[in-house]
């Protein structure tokens, strides 16, 4: 009781700090925070590295200064949390964390799928912000706001209201808002069949984080000329942080119990050495307690069980005082939601292999182009087939095209619209056949593959797909029954990657891309006309993708 007892000083106070966070969490993701808490007469200083999501790394900064360390020093580096785990899984040869904060449990999953094994699958909750419906302010009042509170369903059924939603592949708040989602069609009559609609209309505004969305708020200086939205999920931190910055396009916070709220874990990693390892728990004893619980107060987050650390008189937009909401649902259950979210759309991550061999240069009759030629313009006519967000690598393959390997990259993973915008159609019209390249298809499709299980994304439609006019012709790799398999062994029914295989022109042998397809659950195609490719190609991506 004792520290809350000056709550109306710090209510004055908070819009003050609040402001001043806004502008340490609107700057670039590589902010660090340096926190040296050594004495001078210390000889071998221990130094602890925190990595930490935007909005809650200005708490720990502030916990990390009152610490009082004998001997050491603490740094809280600010990094978005999708993005830390793939650097925790996959090293940039940057300095490695002993403690990680990010936003949700959903983060440490995702980075032990990749491969971080020192990640721990749970860490002790220091903060939460619920996970909301974020409702342009007007559209809230013409559902009776505020003297009515509105539900998801509510909103969701509402005229003006044009859904958007951050992009739930890659952050935490679009995937637990699925849960709300699908609470909201229950009492429809065809629940599931609702449930997809609802997906859908979501999917066409799909974005890649909460700040995308708010940018297409009406009158927004930033949408650039893009359509409006609003109403989408939101963590509430970041909508008290907008409606600070921004008082022209307010919006109003709309909850369901059936979201899990955002629940920032402390998560301590592998190699904490002894010196480290008194800092680290200092840290966390402070972060858990009286310290932790004021500093987080000053950042409008909430408590870890969810109650409100302070009245939000200041802006009525925010309202319970306190929210028990649905716990973290199992991995499994995760997944299934994601695999649903990237069955209705194709938002996907995608590995495509494209034979390059001699005999991709035979000319295609009535065309006045070969096969690699119609190839890579259907290749080309398929980037705009996916939507913006999808993330794609390609890459050719022959025979020892890089040293000893079979294959190397055309173009490397990144989201289409990326691609699109630095000049990969010009790039992939310049791509020749080898003169002499046999085709390496055994090699080349298990090692992408590998790479595809090794990389796989929740939330997104996994694939790999070959494009091909012949049959393996490397008598020094992998034999078919081996690499079969191998296949099997790299299947998985719950993180599916379907390999899709293209057989172009009158020589692609169907039997086999029959049986490397369904050793993934896969299928393949034929182009026996190779000037039909195009059709071929996006008739087989619509099939996979589930319409």
């Amino acid at each position: 009781m004792g520290r809350h007892s000056d709550g109306r000083r710090r209510r004055l106070l908070v819009p003050a700090l609040a402001t001043g966070l806004v502008v340490v969490l609107g700057a670039a993701a590589w902010v660090t925070v340096s926190v040296v808490t050594a004495k001078p007469a210390c000889e071998q200083p221990a130094h602890v590295l925190v990595t930490a999501s935007p909005d809650i790394a200005p708490a720990l900064s502030l916990v990390a200064r009152g610490l009082g360390i004998a001997c050491g020093s603490v740094e809280v580096q600010t990094r978005e949390a999708t993005q830390a785990a793939e650097r925790l899984a996959l090293s940039d040869g940057s300095p490695r964390p002993q403690v990680w904060v990010p936003d949700s449990t959903l983060a440490l999953r995702r980075a032990h799928q990749l491969g971080a094994a020192d990640v721990p699958g749970t860490g002790s909750s220091v903060a939460s912000s619920p996970v909301v419906l974020a409702v342009a302010q007007d559209v809230a009042k013409g559902l009776g706001w505020p003297g009515h509170t509105p539900t998801w369903a509510d909103v969701l059924n509402a005229p003006g209201a044009v859904p958007g939603m951050p992009d739930p592949a890659r952050d935490p708040v679009g995937a637990l808002a699925l849960l709300g989602l699908k609470d909201s069609v229950k009492a429809a009559a065809e629940p599931a069949g609702a449930y997809v609609a609802l997906l859908r209309r979501f999917s066409a505004n799909t974005l890649g984080a909460e700040t995308d969305l708010i940018a297409r708020l009406p009158g927004s200086s930033d949408g650039g000329g893009a359509a409006a939205v609003t109403a989408f999920p939101a963590s509430e931190n970041s909508l008290l942080r907008h409606n600070i910055e921004d008082t022209t396009s307010p919006l109003v916070a709309v909850y369901s119990t059936a979201v899990p709220t955002l629940d920032y874990p402390f998560a301590e990693l592998g190699g904490i050495t002894p010196r480290q390892r008194p800092i680290v728990e200092a840290l966390r004893e402070a972060v858990l307690g009286d310290a932790g619980a004021d500093a987080i107060e000053k950042t409008g987050l909430r408590a870890a069980g969810g109650q409100a650390l302070r009245e939000h008189t200041d802006d009525p937009r925010v309202s319970p005082p306190s929210i028990r909401a649905a716990n973290v649902p199992p991995a499994a259950a995760v997944d299934e939601l994601l695999n649903q979210w990237a069955g209705i759309n194709l938002s996907a991550r995608v590995q495509v292999l494209v034979d390059v061999s001699g005999s991709m240069n035979a000319q295609v009759p009535g065309t006045g182009l070969n096969r690699m030629q119609v190839t890579m313009q259907a290749a080309a006519k398929a980037m705009h087939l996916f939507k913006p967000a999808t993330r794609l690598r390609m890459l050719e393959f022959s025979t020892r095209l890089d040293g000893d390997k079979d294959y190397r990259e055309l173009l490397p993973m990144a989201p289409v619209s990326q691609h699109l915008a630095s000049g990969a159609l010009d790039k992939l019209a310049q791509v020749k056949a080898t003169p002499d390249g046999g085709t390496a298809l055994y090699d080349s499709v298990l090692d992408t593959y590998r790479t595809a299980r090794r990389e796989w994304e929740p939330g997104r439609l996994n694939l790999v797909i070959v494009m091909t006019d012949g049959r393996n012709e490397d008598p020094h790799g992998i034999s078919r029954a081996d690499l079969l398999t191998e296949l099997a062994k790299l299947r998985d029914s719950r993180r599916p990657i379907p390999l899709i295989g293209v057989g172009i022109g009158p020589d692609a042998d169907k039997a086999e891309l029959d049986a490397l397809t369904a050793a993934t659950g896969g299928q393949a195609f034929l182009a026996p006309d190779p000037a039909k490719i195009t059709d071929v190609f996006f008739g087989a991506l619509s099939r996979i993708a589930g319409g």
